[in-house]
């Protein structure tokens, strides 16, 4: 069977501002509500390497509120980068002062593109999906980001697997906030074709990674050729970079 590289990304921008230590979410606590920062500066880094991937995910990415200068940054980072799709889900709203977005970049053409609020305690959460191909055999890549909370967390990925569960091409990308054995992984893997990540790639915190907790997961049918953490600007989180063996089939 005929099959197609792609290169994928996932990456927590932390909305473009910067944390280089834990002292940071105290000292520059300011950068998270504010446009300062140099926050244009590091998205034209996460551009850079965004532009060597064909469909990247990000997560907390402004989509235009105060502490962004009101700029979407999934679009700019998708004019900057030169991909000719791209959306975004947003789903928190912190009075119109700061915002977080889910976002999608691709130079492939998505045929569907869906937007799932997900369950939890405190709302705001989500899943954006991209269908590309026709049909149950098309490819699929979620994009997610997972609460805080373990109980939460089990709800959201049983959200996910409903979705997820009859599709042998999906991709789920995103910020989960804890480690792939964790308990509430497992109805994941039971209920759909997604299997644990063949390696455990450390990404956080960015400055000395020790936490698995930003994921790729790919159903059996699809092919892992190479993992790797790289910087995401001066996030408090490290993108994960994959390139995945992709069925022709599934593009159809």
């Amino acid at each position: 069977m005929s099959s197609r590289r792609l290169r994928l990304l996932s990456a927590n921008i932390q909305a473009g501002s910067s944390t280089r230590g834990y002292g940071d979410y105290v000292t520059r606590s300011w950068s998270h509500v504010l446009p300062a920062g140099n926050k244009r500066g590091a998205l034209d880094t996460i551009a850079e390497l965004a532009g060597r991937h064909d469909i990247v995910g990000l997560q907390e990415a402004d989509p235009g509120s105060l502490r962004s200068g009101f700029t979407n940054q999934t679009h700019y980072l998708a004019q900057r980068a030169g991909f000719a799709y791209w959306s975004h889900q947003p789903n928190r709203n912190v009075g119109g002062v700061a915002s977080s977005a889910n976002g999608l970049l691709s130079r492939l053409e998505p045929r569907l593109v869906e937007d799932h609020p997900l369950p939890g305690r405190v709302k705001g959460r989500g899943v954006l999906t991209a269908r590309f191909g026709d049909g149950r055999d098309a490819l699929t890549v979620a994009i997610a980001h997972l609460s805080l909370g373990s109980q939460s967390r089990r709800n959201q990925l049983d959200f996910i697997a409903e979705l997820l569960s009859d599709l042998p091409h999906a991709v789920l990308m995103g910020d989960f906030n804890c480690d792939p054995d964790r308990p509430e992984m497992q109805a994941l893997y039971r209920r759909t074709s997604l299997q644990p990540p063949p390696q455990c790639v450390p990404t956080f915190p960015s400055w000395r990674p020790q936490r698995a907790i930003d994921h790729m997961l790919v159903t059996s049918a699809l092919a892992i050729a190479t993992m790797q953490a790289l910087p995401a600007a001066r996030s408090d989180h490290l993108a994960l970079s994959v390139e995945l063996d992709v069925p022709d089939a599934a593009l159809r």
